[in-house]
């Protein structure tokens, strides 16, 4: 029988699973904090944990590395709010298995469990060879719109040299994608490519996960450790939100860049890397540049070649394309064979404008053949925010005007957000999506007063 920990403060919803888990078979057992969850798993053995992400008395990506940290082949489920998709992101990157939302949906979350248990008795079963063999590319589909055409071609001339490049474009369209495509049609192609979300890094930690350090060179650090840099030498290192670094981690950056070394925190000692280096961001680095957020020595180290991937939105002839590319992956994922969508569907696919995306866009294809009963995907399997969702009508607008209209709904949504959390900077910036060094930003960007 397998057993799963569930780790939430909130009574109701731990009995909710307990008993939902122990009529399908597995032995489940709560604990109601982090703290608690710590002591039992060293001492207890479980095949599964399924977490929420927001506990009284740890941070979600804190408990996530102390789980990964005792027991590394464990699976972990975090539950989270739409607000923290874009950190429950940050937590996969880290070693979850998935995320799910709340409210939860029952045939959702047994779908998850059993499918990250059936992974992990694969790799416990599979041959060592397999295990040391690397993780192929993630696949993509080329989109057919202009603007993916001219992408296609900026990472193919860009690819094989090895300059820096910038990627810019909002929050889930897709950035880390093209840096991939750019390590893997590279000559570094058959090194290692490692990814760092820097928005999830905090001051203390950053240096040393990009770095490394030495033994006892701070508190906690009980061993010697290999930074980033070092992990991703001969292929390609990538860092998303780089916008996020503080000041003094944009120096030590831009050192290992001008002299192809890093020093691990507490050492004196120079190590030799060879990385190519591609960052991401849903800011506009040249505005943080002028703002003297961002230090314009390592900007323009960094802007030797720019990418700028623009929003779904923005890519009309790409959406349906996109989104039977998803449902092909979610069948073959959830077992399903949904053949497609329904015209009702497609139409709301085209006027809906996906604030998140294609991170977004794929999240609701899943959802939705998930919940299909049929070969096709209908219109009562969409999410509430697409259903009411209504299309604005056509105006004509001038170019200029266009970003006057766009930063004049942007800075009422702020506002208006922070006058609902009681003007909490974290919370609004929660709700919003954005980190907070983002929304502190666009406050000064538009004069907001708080």
């Amino acid at each position: 029988m397998k057993r799963i920990l569930i780790i939430d403060d909130d009574a109701t919803i731990c009995l909710m699973l307990q008993g939902l888990l122990k009529r399908k078979g597995f032995d489940a057992d709560t604990v109601f904090s982090a703290g608690e969850a710590i002591k039992k798993l060293e001492i207890e053995t479980f095949d599964l944990v399924l977490s929420d992400f927001r506990l009284p008395d740890f941070d979600g990506l804190e408990l996530l590395q102390k789980i990964k940290a005792m027991h590394p082949s464990v699976p972990v489920i975090i539950m989270t709010s739409y607000a923290d998709i874009r950190t429950a992101v940050s937590a996969i990157k880290m070693g979850a298995f998935e995320y799910v939302t709340k409210p939860l949906n029952p045939d959702e979350i047994l779908l998850l469990i059993n499918s990250a248990l059936e992974k992990a008795q694969e790799k416990q079963e599979a041959p060592k060879k397999k295990e040391k063999k690397k993780k192929p590319a993630v696949d993509f589909v080329r989109g057919e719109s202009s603007s993916s055409l001219q992408i296609d071609q900026y990472i193919r001339l860009v690819a094989p040299t090895d300059m820096s490049v910038i990627i810019e474009g909002e929050s889930g369209t897709g950035k880390e994608i093209a840096a991939r495509r750019i390590h893997a049609e590279s000559n570094r192609k058959g090194k290692t490519f490692v990814a760092v979300d820097c928005g999830a890094l905090s001051t203390d930690l950053a240096g040393s996960e990009l770095f490394g350090h030495v033994k006892g060179s701070f508190t906690g650090a009980i061993t010697d450790k290999e930074g980033q840099f070092e992990a991703a030498k001969g292929g390609t290192l990538f860092l998303d939100e780089i916008g996020n670094l503080s000041y003094e981690i944009q120096v030590k950056l831009l050192r290992a860049l001008q002299e192809r070394k890093v020093r691990r925190i507490g050492s004196n000692k120079d190590i030799d890397v060879d990385v190519r280096i591609v960052v991401a961001t849903n800011e506009d680095l040249a505005l943080s540049v002028n703002k003297g957020d961002f230090r314009e020595d390592l900007y323009h180290r960094l802007n030797e070649f720019k990418i700028t991937v623009p929003a779904l939105r923005n890519r009309d002839e790409d959406i349906v394309l996109f989104a039977n590319y998803f449902l092909d992956l979610s069948n073959n994922e959830l077992k399903k064979e949904v053949d497609k969508f329904s015209d009702e569907v497609l139409d709301k696919f085209r006027t809906y404008s996906w604030p998140g995306n294609l991170r977004e866009l794929r999240n609701v294809v899943r959802r939705s053949v998930l919940l299909s009963q049929g070969d096709q995907v209908e219109i009562i399997s969409l999410p509430t925010e697409i259903l009411n969702d209504q299309p604005k009508n056509d105006v004509v607008i001038e170019g200029s005007n266009l970003k006057l209209i766009q930063a004049a709904n942007e800075k009422e949504l702020i506002i208006s957000t922070l006058r609902k959390v009681n003007f909490n900077k974290s919370k609004a910036a929660r709700l919003l999506n954005i980190d907070r060094k983002t929304l502190y930003n666009k406050i000064k960007q538009y004069g907001i007063e708080v």
